[in-house]
């Protein structure tokens, strides 16, 4: 049997656009490496969302305003965050296994 895992529907689908798109640059090959680094300089963690979050690592990296993408997630709805969170979470793991050698650090649980 095969873990499915079940479809939640999005409630505010305009702010969960956005941050999904600003995501996906950040996430984009040309930019990775920035965020990691920028993260690095700044000592937070990978894992550490809400962070991330407040220190506008993400508006800096996509280019836009800063504190938008912490407005846009605290617009959301509890079940949308836990998504949004969930997305996050996914696309870290997703990063090339050289670049996370090379911030192997970010990636530490301790």
């Amino acid at each position: 049997m095969v873990f499915e895992q079940a479809t939640i529907k999005i409630e505010n689908e305009r702010a969960f656009g956005e941050l999904k798109g600003a995501l996906d640059q950040v996430f984009a090959a040309d930019r990775i490496t920035k965020f990691l680094k920028k993260l690095s300089g700044q000592s937070i963690r990978i894992r550490d969302w809400d962070a991330i979050l407040t220190a506008g690592t993400i508006d800096v990296i996509a280019g836009s305003d800063l504190g938008a993408s912490r407005s846009l997630y605290q617009s959301l709805t509890v079940s949308d965050q836990a998504q949004m969170r969930e997305l996050y979470l996914s696309k870290i793991e997703q990063v090339d296994p050289a670049l996370r050698a090379r911030f192997s650090k970010l990636y530490r649980y301790y």
